[in-house]
């Protein structure tokens, strides 16, 4: 048995529901001490963060400095009896490992655990710094995980020129796509005012459901832009509508509508949310909104980093991959900002948040190789 799914396997067999790490960074952090790495542990509200560093740190003219970021947290396993076998208990069938967490992000991070010791060994005198960073918080709300740990490192001063983030992107074989950015997420709990009534005598009440109707309409049918280089135009979509008391015969006196926007760097929020809001009123609609800015988008231009991938990826697939902004979002978010250009490549992402879970173990005992050669190429060039 390979040390990636030995690692991998052990880490799946810990229960770590966002936001309970059950030990996994305790565990990692051992493995790379015992190599120079030095470890902190950041620990916020519930959620653990691991910040495990090699090499000369973040001063100017200290070299750069290259990130892996990754999540030792999971999403639930639902129904355990819907699985072939047990979510937390590893098991492969025909060359393929089963278990929450196998490809969403317990193969890459044991991947870049067993990557960084061998490149640690190898160049223990490497240009820069190599650095890992994990939390227990991205598939939770994203409170507690690395944006205070970002914050904490805007504090400090810590800059990050590279980031290598290992969520699951390949869509058929290992290294077919390259995500260079992400869209935005804004989300958004809007709630319309009215009179309720008896279904009988509307002109006593004022339904918010039909007030609302148009107003919805405009916002789900706009075309908000054309898209952005390689992003897909931003997108509008409803959510959840709820109203009413559950009797037929009341008109609603409130109706609550969850939407959410996943849009290109055209936009920011702040804009987005004015555009909404001025619509909205123009309506004439007496109505409260919440907003939840989830991250701003964030697009990695051609430079040392994406070239550096894109080679490394194609000659793991065999092919140039797909460079790609599409997708939902990821923690390199919270990371871009800090002036970091971010990359994400990892394995097969068919089954993740899925029943029985899973990747392939050849492709898993490569992802160690591939990520060691980008770092290796990064700090050490030729």
């Amino acid at each position: 048995m390979s040390d990636v799914l030995a690692l991998t396997q052990d880490l799946i067999a810990r229960r770590s529901v966002t936001p309970d790490d059950a030990g996994c960074q305790q565990l990692l952090a051992q493995r790379l001490a015992r190599v120079g790495f030095r470890c902190e542990h950041l620990r916020y509200g519930q959620t653990d963060n691991l910040w495990a560093v090699h090499g000369a740190g973040s001063a100017e003219d200290a070299g750069p400095v290259l990130v892996l970021l990754g999540h030792t947290d999971v999403v639930p396993s639902g129904p355990v009896d819907a699985w072939t076998s047990d979510p937390f208990e590893p098991e492969i069938r025909d060359g393929v490992l089963y278990g929450r967490g196998a490809a969403d992000m317990k193969g890459s991070v044991a991947a870049f655990v067993i990557a960084l010791e061998r490149f640690a060994v190898a160049h223990p005198d490497h240009r820069g710094t190599v650095a890992m960073l994990l939390t227990s918080d991205e598939e939770g709300d994203a409170l507690d995980g690395v944006p205070k740990v970002a914050q904490l490192f805007r504090e400090r001063g810590q800059r990050i020129d590279w980031c290598i983030t290992g969520e699951p992107s390949s869509k058929a074989v290992l290294g077919d796509l390259l995500r260079v950015g992400r869209r935005g997420t804004l989300s958004a709990t809007l709630t319309i005012k009215g009179i309720q009534g008896h279904v009988a005598y509307p002109e006593k009440a004022r339904n918010p459901i039909h007030q609302a109707a148009p107003a919805m309409l405009e916002l789900s049918t706009r075309e908000w832009d054309s898209g952005y280089e390689t992003f897909p135009p931003t997108s509008f979509q409803i959510s959840n509508v709820h109203a009413g008391t559950g009797a037929n015969n009341v008109i609603p006196g409130e109706l609550q509508v969850l939407f959410n926007l996943r849009y290109n760097p055209s936009w920011r929020a702040e804009q987005l949310e004015r555009e909404c809001e001025a619509m909205l009123t123009a309506h004439g609609l007496e109505y409260e909104i919440r907003w939840h800015r989830g991250g701003e988008p964030f697009y990695t231009p051609e430079g040392q980093l994406r070239a550096t991938a894109r080679e490394v990826l194609r000659e793991f697939s065999g092919d140039l991959p797909e460079e790609s902004t599409a997708g939902g979002t990821s923690d390199a978010r919270f990371i871009a900002p800090l002036g970091a250009h971010c990359v994400e490549m990892g394995p097969v992402n068919a089954s993740i948040h899925k029943v029985d879970e899973h990747v392939s173990v050849a492709d898993l005992d490569r992802l160690p190789e591939l990520y060691f050669t980008l770092i290796e190429r990064m700090l050490c060039p030729r």
